[in-house]
Protein backbone atom coordinates (compact mmCIF):
# COMPACT_ATOMS: atom_id res chain seq x y z
CA UNK A 1 0.00 0.00 0.00
CA UNK A 2 2.50 2.46 0.73
CA UNK A 3 4.83 1.79 -2.55
CA UNK A 4 2.33 2.21 -4.48
CA UNK A 5 1.24 5.76 -3.21
CA UNK A 6 5.46 6.37 -3.48
CA UNK A 7 5.20 5.18 -7.14
CA UNK A 8 1.74 7.43 -7.57
CA UNK A 9 3.53 10.34 -5.79
CA UNK A 10 7.19 10.13 -7.90
CA UNK A 11 4.75 9.46 -11.45
CA UNK A 12 3.13 12.43 -10.93
CA UNK A 13 5.99 15.05 -10.21
CA UNK A 14 7.78 13.22 -13.65
CA UNK A 15 4.27 14.50 -14.88
CA UNK A 16 4.52 17.89 -13.61
CA UNK A 17 8.40 18.22 -14.36
CA UNK A 18 7.56 17.08 -17.99
CA UNK A 19 4.78 19.51 -18.49
CA UNK A 20 6.63 22.64 -17.25
CA UNK A 21 10.07 21.72 -19.01
CA UNK A 22 7.83 21.27 -22.30
CA UNK A 23 5.69 24.56 -21.42
CA UNK A 24 8.97 26.43 -21.08
CA UNK A 25 9.82 26.20 -24.68
CA UNK A 26 6.38 27.59 -25.86
CA UNK A 27 6.47 31.11 -27.35
CA UNK A 28 5.36 34.15 -25.69
CA UNK A 29 2.53 34.95 -27.65
CA UNK A 30 1.29 31.70 -26.47
CA UNK A 31 1.72 32.07 -23.65
CA UNK A 32 0.04 35.36 -23.45
CA UNK A 33 -3.23 33.93 -25.38
CA UNK A 34 -3.00 31.03 -22.09
CA UNK A 35 -3.52 33.67 -19.84
CA UNK A 36 -6.78 35.62 -21.81
CA UNK A 37 -8.04 31.99 -21.79
CA UNK A 38 -7.52 31.56 -17.86
CA UNK A 39 -8.68 35.34 -17.45
CA UNK A 40 -11.77 34.38 -19.09
CA UNK A 41 -12.25 31.07 -17.74
CA UNK A 42 -11.68 33.13 -14.40
CA UNK A 43 -14.63 35.64 -15.03
CA UNK A 44 -16.75 32.67 -15.57
CA UNK A 45 -16.10 30.75 -12.87
CA UNK A 46 -16.37 34.12 -10.62
CA UNK A 47 -19.82 34.63 -12.02
CA UNK A 48 -21.39 31.30 -11.11
CA UNK A 49 -20.21 31.70 -7.91
CA UNK A 50 -21.74 35.25 -7.61
CA UNK A 51 -25.06 33.89 -8.77
CA UNK A 52 -24.77 30.86 -6.55
CA UNK A 53 -24.33 33.43 -3.42
CA UNK A 54 -26.56 36.45 -4.34
CA UNK A 55 -28.93 34.60 -6.87
CA UNK A 56 -30.01 35.08 -10.32
CA UNK A 57 -32.55 37.76 -10.49
CA UNK A 58 -31.63 39.11 -13.71
CA UNK A 59 -30.83 36.19 -15.24
CA UNK A 60 -30.62 37.13 -19.16
CA UNK A 61 -27.48 38.86 -17.76
CA UNK A 62 -25.94 36.10 -15.78
CA UNK A 63 -26.15 33.79 -18.88
CA UNK A 64 -24.86 36.93 -21.35
CA UNK A 65 -22.06 37.64 -18.75
CA UNK A 66 -21.06 33.74 -18.66
CA UNK A 67 -22.08 32.93 -22.75
CA UNK A 68 -19.53 36.04 -23.44
CA UNK A 69 -16.65 34.83 -20.94
CA UNK A 70 -16.89 31.16 -22.32
CA UNK A 71 -17.82 32.43 -25.96
CA UNK A 72 -13.94 34.51 -25.57
CA UNK A 73 -11.94 31.88 -24.10
CA UNK A 74 -13.31 29.43 -26.62
CA UNK A 75 -12.42 31.90 -29.64
CA UNK A 76 -9.08 32.36 -27.38
CA UNK A 77 -8.39 28.99 -28.11
CA UNK A 78 -8.98 28.68 -31.62
CA UNK A 79 -6.55 31.69 -32.24
CA UNK A 80 -3.74 29.87 -30.24
CA UNK A 81 -4.23 26.59 -32.49
CA UNK A 82 -4.46 28.83 -35.90
CA UNK A 83 -0.63 30.78 -34.71
CA UNK A 84 0.91 27.71 -33.09
CA UNK A 85 3.86 26.97 -35.58
CA UNK A 86 3.67 23.55 -35.12
CA UNK A 87 0.21 22.85 -35.99
CA UNK A 88 0.79 21.59 -39.94
CA UNK A 89 -2.86 21.90 -40.57
CA UNK A 90 -3.00 25.83 -40.28
CA UNK A 91 0.46 26.58 -41.82
CA UNK A 92 -0.05 28.42 -44.51
CA UNK A 93 -2.30 30.79 -42.69
CA UNK A 94 -0.96 34.30 -42.17
CA UNK A 95 -1.02 34.70 -37.80
CA UNK A 96 -2.64 38.57 -39.05
CA UNK A 97 -5.63 36.77 -40.77
CA UNK A 98 -6.23 34.72 -37.35
CA UNK A 99 -6.19 37.51 -35.13
CA UNK A 100 -8.51 39.20 -37.81
CA UNK A 101 -10.63 36.17 -37.46
CA UNK A 102 -10.72 36.00 -33.76
CA UNK A 103 -11.62 39.82 -33.86
CA UNK A 104 -14.15 39.70 -35.98
CA UNK A 105 -15.77 36.44 -34.23
CA UNK A 106 -15.71 37.96 -30.97
CA UNK A 107 -17.21 41.37 -32.64
CA UNK A 108 -20.70 39.06 -33.72
CA UNK A 109 -20.38 37.49 -30.70
CA UNK A 110 -20.57 40.29 -28.25
CA UNK A 111 -23.15 41.41 -30.84
CA UNK A 112 -25.41 38.46 -30.61
CA UNK A 113 -24.39 38.60 -26.60
CA UNK A 114 -25.72 42.72 -26.47
CA UNK A 115 -29.14 41.44 -28.69
CA UNK A 116 -29.32 38.37 -25.71
CA UNK A 117 -29.59 41.39 -22.69
CA UNK A 118 -32.39 42.89 -24.62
Amino acid sequence: MGKSSTTTTKDAQALFQSLRSAYTATPTNLKIIDLYVMFAVFTAVIQVVYMAIVGSFPFNSFLSGVLSCVGTAVLAVCLRIQVNKENKEFKDLPPERAFADFVLCNLVLHLVIMNFLG
